[in-house]
């Protein structure tokens, strides 16, 4: 496998990474049920969760009978998601690949490419995303979500908070620089690599390696949803990830 900053960033995050990601109200009550009704019926297709994690993406879609493969750069989540789809009954393949260095994977293999919160996260921007149009089928899409990136920065210098609750506000000092630093996530204490990339910088990489965004969304939760928790709610104001839609020219 390929190695470089991303791979060392988070391969050194462990078991904090799965607590966060449980425990997270964003990702389980607004993040990852908005991006399963996105994708929609995956009966009988062929996925890639590029930048598997902890491999919830994976077990929920393969109970709908999609065809996984999982994919991760970190070692403890690779090991983590296959003990997780054991105990659940689930067959998904894993294999443990930088983002940008697919080997082994043949070209035009999926009919979904899915890449939750990862994208901001790796070194290799391009090359990852040339690599996602190689195994991509040509019919097939590339559903992905990152930090927005005009409110979804936590560097004083750059875009951040200020405030606490939901009278929480961003503020945005350079929407350009810094582009990448070291910080805890957001609970956590071991500091990874954060990386900024510019609209400009996604949407020309997409479409010079032959990507048509399909879909472009910035969701607010449900008042259902704002119910569940004060950080939930302040997205009603304030759209913190952004969801792609792409499909091979």
């Amino acid at each position: 496998m390929k190695h470089d900053s991303s791979t060392m960033s988070w391969n050194h995050l462990g078991s904090e990474w799965f607590e966060l990601a449980h425990t997270a109200d964003s990702r389980m009550c607004f993040i990852m049920p908005y991006m399963l009704e996105k994708l929609g019926d995956v009966q009988g297709m062929k996925i890639l969760d590029l930048g598997c994690g902890e491999g919830g993406y994976s077990r929920e879609l393969a109970k709908k009978n999609a065809n996984l493969v999982a994919i991760d750069c970190s070692e403890a989540c690779i090991d983590y998601s296959i003990e997780q789809s054991k105990l659940n009954g689930l067959e998904i393949q894993h294999f443990l690949r930088n983002s940008n260095d697919l080997y082994g994977i043949d070209d035009c293999t999926f009919d979904i490419v899915l890449c939750s919160m990862m994208l901001m996260d790796c070194e290799d921007f391009e090359g990852t995303i040339r690599e996602v149009v190689r195994v991509l089928k040509p019919s097939g899409k590339l559903f992905a979500s990152v930090l927005h990136p005009c409110f979804g920065g936590n560097h004083s210098e750059g875009i951040g908070r200020q405030g606490e609750g939901i009278n929480r506000q961003v503020v945005v000092k350079n929407y350009f620089s810094p582009t990448q630093w070291e910080a805890p996530l957001h609970r956590g204490k071991t500091s990874v690599i954060w990386r900024h990339r510019t609209l400009e910088d996604y949407v020309k990489v997409f479409v010079q390696n032959g990507l048509t965004i399909t879909d472009l969304n910035e969701p607010r939760p449900t008042e259902e949803q704002a119910k569940i928790s004060t950080p939930i709610a302040w997205l009603q104001k304030i759209p913190l990830y952004l969801f792609w839609e792409l499909s091979v020219d």
